[in-house]
């Protein structure tokens, strides 16, 4: 029998003005150049979206699902350019080579086209490939007007076929409408999200993080498992009720739909309610809130940072609360502050053990980037370290 077409949403990575580029440039240099960069790409796309293959300055990638998590394409996507432009100028200023391809590597730059729809996915000749017509809708939509007509450098253009299968309000979030016409296709309608604008933000942006220094009380948890897939565990608000019994609704306040800096998590404890403000947010690193807590004494405000550190065999979640601004509220924090990491020390199996089920689903699709996930010999899944809480 021949397999069902299966929901799949379709990304491309593709390296902008590469073949300017090697018109007059050291072809040795501009490959090994191209390799760093797109194998840079590659794997900031993982674990979401795995690599279909390879297609000279591009690379074709693909996620299985029917409906999309608008906050984690975006975060994926912006994270992949924003890891793409350190890149692209750690190399050009770590280089003294003196070639034209290692001066001119700040002339290259990555764009996205991504769409939502149905493949077939079949082994051919031994490669898994994605056959249909929506494969072929994302490939055509890599030649674009989108420079000419929107004057976007760098971009990730969605369809809005995409987009419907997602939560996001792309207008509310700054995109620009636009549309593309192609023989036998016809009108594909899009949104334009410029990558450039967001750049220049993240590189203004200021830092709000609470220090191993400034830490009033720490909970420690090494995991087993990647930083993204913590991240997205983490981030997500209806996974909080699984592993916190204590929260009984999670609702989430943020322009456009999507999670992120300026949103606002409400989160129900029986009766009462904790309001959690993102005051930053950088995707598989950590993310910080102003958490305010309703109280006999009057409000409670800390500053509360969830950082994701890389380890050997996985990641260790570090969860962080500063001491209070006022007077008024440390007497407060006194109590409250080691009661609730108490609490999430005694939750932290729980914890455990939906992040290896998360590991483990992921896992058993015996994909190459499932497989890149797989902890390093000398950390199984089965054995974990204890958390740690300080304070």
């Amino acid at each position: 029998m021949l397999p069902a077409a299966q929901p799949t949403c379709f990304l491309i990575a593709d390296i902008s003005g590469y073949t300017g580029y090697l018109a007059d440039v050291e072809l040795d240099h501009a490959q090994d150049i191209l390799a760093d960069l797109i194998g840079a790409v590659v794997t900031a796309l993982r674990p979401d979206f795995r690599l279909a293959k390879l297609e000279g300055d591009a690379a074709f990638t693909f996620m299985t699902t029917e409906a999309i998590d608008g906050s984690m394409l975006l975060d994926t996507i912006e994270r992949c350019y924003f890891g793409f432009r350190r890149r692209r100028r750690d190399v050009r200023q770590a280089t003294s080579c003196p070639c034209n391809a290692c001066a001119r590597i700040p002339d290259l730059d990555l764009k996205f086209v991504v769409h939502h729809g149905t493949a077939l996915h079949q082994k051919i000749a031994g490669r898994q490939e994605l056959l249909g017509p929506d494969g072929i809708v994302v490939h055509r939509l890599l030649k674009n007007e989108v420079v000419e007509k929107l004057g976007m450098s760098a971009y990730a253009l969605i369809t809005q076929q995409c987009i419907g299968a997602t939560d996001l309000e792309p207008a509310a979030l700054g995109m620009r409408e636009h549309s593309e016409t192609y023989d036998r296709i016809g009108d594909v309608p899009a949104w334009a999200h410029d990558l450039e604008r967001r750049w220049q933000e993240e590189e203004a942006r200021g830092r709000v993080r609470v220090s191993p220094e400034d830490a009033f009380v720490t909970v420690s948890v090494p995991t087993n498992v990647p930083q993204q897939v913590a991240w997205e565990f983490l981030t997500k608000p209806g996974q909080r009720m699984t592993w916190q019994p204590w929260v009984t609704e999670v609702t989430v306040q943020a322009t456009g739909g999507r999670r992120g800096l300026g949103s606002a998590n409400h989160c129900m404890h029986g009766k009462d309610a904790v309001v959690e403000e993102i005051l930053d947010w950088r995707p598989y690193d950590y993310v910080t809130d102003r958490t305010t807590l309703a109280t006999p004494e009057g409000p409670l405000r800390v500053l509360h940072t969830i950082e994701l550190e890389a380890t050997p065999t996985g990641t260790t979640i570090h969860m962080r609360f500063a001491a209070p601004k006022t007077k008024r509220e440390m007497p407060l924090m006194n109590v409250i502050g080691p009661a609730y990491a108490r609490a999430l020390e005694a939750q932290a199996p729980d914890l455990i053990a939906q992040l290896d089920a998360e590991l483990a689903a992921r896992e058993a699709d015996g994909s190459p980037e499932a497989q890149l996930m797989t902890p390093k010999p000398g950390g199984p899944l089965s054995e974990h370290q204890p958390p740690v809480i300080v304070g």
